[in-house]
């Protein structure tokens, strides 16, 4: 790394003489008092009044500072725009960027920096909100989309992962997950079941990315590969991924 040269003058050139060395009365910017005689009661000049006005008040921008939210605050807020808009299917544009706004302030106090080395990251999550609209089926009639819970499940130890519809086709898929990083992984889905029973092997251009950008003990914010988000709420972290699809 290249640094830039110092030049130092002669000290002779820089030092006054040793009787020169004695205290300077600051100019002010504005007539002395000797110059300007103040009367009882009168009022101070304009610039002083300035001064005096702005040595009062250099206090004031750390009480004006807004406090940072906490994460319970956050998640709180979070929760509540997201339960009336049936996991994101009744979302508005509008909506859309107020919970990714949300959402962003609530990873910037994420704690968890490598989610695929916590046990946090283990168990069943139910998916409360996503963009995905091949998740929610917009596309569909109402009575047509899935209309039960959906969860995700992630065993970091064994690396394995799947998704799960309930009610009304209760499909299935499975995949194995190559850690990128600590905190982002590539999804290949190996197998697919139809209506929970009828297995049926995934295609291999079945994959993705997941990064998970929030972890705690409720919550797990999530990122794919094409844009979307996805929230979820913990529901039983003993869940255990089978091994084999």
């Amino acid at each position: 790394m290249a640094m830039a040269s110092s030049h130092l003058a002669p000290p002779s050139a820089s030092l006054p003489a040793p009787r020169s060395l004695h205290l300077v009365r600051p100019q002010l910017p504005f007539p002395s008092s000797s110059r300007w005689p103040r009367k009882t009661g009168a009022a101070d000049p304009p610039e002083v009044a300035s001064l005096r006005w702005r040595a009062g008040v250099s206090f004031f921008p750390s009480f004006l500072k807004k406090k940072a939210r906490s994460p319970e605050e956050i998640k709180e807020e979070l929760l509540e725009a997201i339960a009336p808009l049936d996991r994101g299917a009744d979302a508005t544009p509008d909506d859309q960027e107020r919970i990714d706004q949300i959402a962003r302030e609530l990873e910037a106090v994420n704690t968890v920096k490598e989610p695929f080395k916590s046990d946090l990251i283990n168990g069943k999550w139910e998916l409360i909100y996503t963009t995905s609209r091949s998740i929610l089926q917009v596309q569909r009639p109402k009575f047509l989309r899935p209309n039960g819970e959906i969860y995700q499940a992630i065993n970091a130890d064994t690396l394995r992962a799947q998704n799960m519809e309930t009610w009304p086709y209760f499909n299935q898929v499975t995949a194995n997950l190559v850690p990128l990083n600590a905190k982002r992984v590539n999804v290949q889905f190996d197998t697919f079941k139809i209506f929970g029973l009828i297995p049926i092997k995934a295609p291999g251009r079945g994959r993705g990315e997941l990064e998970i950008t929030y972890l705690d003990e409720e919550i797990r914010i999530s990122r794919g590969d094409k844009g979307n988000l996805f929230i979820l709420k913990m529901v039983d972290p003993s869940y255990r991924v089978p091994v084999r699809g």
